[in-house]
């Protein structure tokens, strides 16, 4: 029979994404103030696998990925993500919609997960709306992409990210 144990705490990371990067930054900011110090900011990289948020939120979509210097348990996502939606409403357009979008996600010694409010096959539920999404997993010292992970996330780039990330992790659990 397997005992239950706490899980080590894992890294928090965010995708936002804009077509400002005014706008990122006064995301970021106000994530800084709820999760503490950033302690990775990725380059701006064009927002352009998909056109999927094209004509809620405009072309030209940049986006920047961050992670934060203090640990969480991953237990606390659901709560991460439904904060992140209530960031993303707070800088809606007149018209009402986002001009900002927020991925938050852990980075854990075997995968990354995301947190999504849109149930799947592959996306068990959490709680309070909130689904985990396996993006990638971590195996013979490299991520890994799924059959299902976003093409974006499935990227050379955005693994080479998320490596530069979990090392960071990896040092802090040492």
């Amino acid at each position: 029979m397997s005992k239950p144990t706490i899980p080590e705490p894992v890294k928090l990371v965010v995708s936002v994404f804009s077509q400002t990067g005014e706008l990122i930054e006064a995301v970021i900011k106000r994530l800084s103030k709820r999760f503490g110090a950033v302690d990775f900011i990725s380059e701006i990289l064009p927002f352009d696998f998909t056109s999927y948020y094209s004509k809620e939120m405009g072309e030209g979509l940049i986006r920047r990925f961050f992670s934060f210097d203090k640990l969480v348990q991953p237990d606390s996502l659901p709560r991460i993500k439904l904060y992140t939606n209530k960031v993303e409403d707070y800088f809606v357009c007149d018209q009402g919609g986002r001009r900002v979008n927020i991925d938050p996600g852990y980075i854990s010694l075997s995968h990354l997960i995301l947190a999504t409010g849109k149930g799947f096959a592959h996306r068990p539920y959490l709680r309070d709306g909130i689904y985990a999404d396996l993006t990638l997993i971590y195996k013979d010292k490299r991520f890994h992409a799924l059959d299902w992970t976003y093409p974006d996330y499935g990227s050379q780039e955005i693994i080479a990210l998320m490596h530069t990330i979990r090392r960071k992790y990896c040092f802090q659990l040492t």
